[in-house]
């Protein structure tokens, strides 16, 4: 902003709300014009760029700390936040402060002032995490995309890995209704130079790639992760193996993972999540390899590894009774999320309490399905937000799927604490981030 203009922190908030009106933009245009008023930060590192229905912020936590551990200086930009935006943009694997998150904003919004363009709240901050980025001398920056691929304003930069961590139906009003549509989105992320990685979860879409690659005239090479024993869609020797050798039997318990990368084998990768997260383990490790074109330190991946938090995803906030939140907001991450359940909690006579929020352009429907099987009850909620499905919509629908009436809370603290004295084996929160966010703010209290 202006050197007149007082400018803090509250101000750069209340500047990114008013965008959210602006809703999403199928342009890049607005960022590239912001860039290049911005000197063109992205020019001054390396990028990689994780997209995915499920599972990109936790491969870009993965691949930043991969990163760090090995001595490269890397940022992550993830989104969205749970409490503060200064969560989104991380350098040395710590959120940047207000202070630079203020500046990184008002640089931003400057520059779209003097390119003469209006954007949106995640043009925005994107802009704005280029900027710090460079302030911050990071050399490898790992950008979550926010949708999609092909619109997508982290597709400002031109990736050196592009990761897909999979593909589902999720934003169909945006991407498609079919997941071949979807992995056509998401496959523009793919350049001229990247090496491609294809995560478990793209298994039956992965042609779009191909097609990509193909399209493209480039000389991009493509690698897929895939458990061993699966059909790979590449060449053995370029396929990423994992096994994996341990589960969870409690909540906070960990996986035992092994991987067979393209340059080393790493084993006993131990990961304190559930057995979903070795797949996200495996594709960070295969994203880290062909950025850096060597084979990683195996004692320096099992510490980084091991050490990694995910926020909001299977994140433990109680253990008296049990008290676990999960941002699994479509019905792939929920199916992901029952399994994770099944397993933390194996006596299927104990299984906890759902206490579920979700907003009302998701697929409820699909959501309870997948979660009813190991549900000792539902607890219906209303996130705040003004996309949220009213509480007592959503339980018709857990009626309509299980038979039978759930409690309705009139807020997620509400909801919690009832889930809490009604349950023994305790409660798992989740159906979207802002559920999640609410009682991991509760929680803290």
């Amino acid at each position: 902003m202006a050197a007149s203009t007082p400018f803090g922190y509250v101000d750069a908030v209340r500047a990114l709300r008013r965008a959210l009106t602006f809703g999403i933009n199928p342009s890049l245009e607005p960022i590239r014009a912001m860039a290049a008023e911005l000197g063109r930060p992205q020019d001054a590192f390396a990028s990689v760029q994780v997209t995915g229905t499920n599972g990109k912020s936790s491969v870009t936590r993965l691949i930043a700390a991969l990163f760090e551990a090995h001595n490269v200086c890397a940022g992550a930009y993830t989104s969205p936040e749970l409490h503060s935006y200064t969560e989104r943009i991380a350098c040395g694997g710590v959120p940047v402060s207000e202070v630079m998150f203020t500046a990184a904003v008002g640089e931003a919004l400057d520059a779209a002032t003097r390119a003469g363009v209006t954007p949106t709240e995640f043009e925005i901050v994107t802009a704005a995490c280029l900027w710090a980025f460079r302030e911050c001398g990071v050399e490898a920056a790992v950008l979550e995309v926010g949708m999609g691929g092909r619109w997508d304003a982290t597709s400002v930069v031109e990736p050196t890995v592009a990761v897909i961590t999979g593909v589902g139906l999720d934003h169909t009003a945006h991407l498609g209704e079919t997941r071949e549509a979807i992995a056509a989105d998401k496959a523009h992320i793919i350049r001229e130079h990247s090496v491609a990685v294809l995560g478990p979860g793209t298994v039956g879409v992965e042609v779009a790639f191909h097609e990509r690659v193909s399209a493209i005239g480039t000389t991009a090479l493509v690698r897929a992760v895939r458990p061993a024993g699966a059909v790979s869609p590449v060449a053995e020797a370029d396929t990423v193996r994992y096994t994996v050798t341990t589960t969870p039997e409690a909540p906070d318990g960990a996986t035992r993972v092994d991987v067979a990368g393209i340059f080393a084998a790493y084993t006993g990768v131990e990961v304190r999540a559930p057995a979903y997260q070795a797949a996200n383990v495996a594709t960070a490790i295969a994203a880290a390899e062909a950025f850096l074109e060597r084979a990683l330190d195996a004692h320096t991946v099992r510490r980084a590894v091991a050490t990694i938090t995910f926020p909001g995803r299977f994140q433990v906030l109680g253990r008296d009774p049990w008290l676990v939140v999960d941002a699994a907001h479509n019905p792939e991450g929920a199916t992901v999320l029952a399994r994770a359940i099944a397993a933390a909690w194996p006596d299927p006579v104990r299984r906890p309490t759902i206490v579920l929020g979700v907003l009302a352009d998701k697929d409820a429907i699909g959501i309870v399905a997948a979660l009813a099987p190991v549900a000792m009850r539902f607890v219906c909620v209303a996130p705040e937000s003004s996309r949220a499905l009213p509480a007592a919509d959503l339980a018709a629908v857990v009626e309509r799927v299980t038979g039978t009436r759930p409690e309705v809370a009139e807020s997620v603290a509400a909801g919690v604490e009832a889930a809490l004295a009604g349950s023994q084996a305790g409660a798992v929160v989740t159906g979207s981030i802002r559920t999640v966010a609410a009682a991991t703010a509760v929680a803290g209290r």
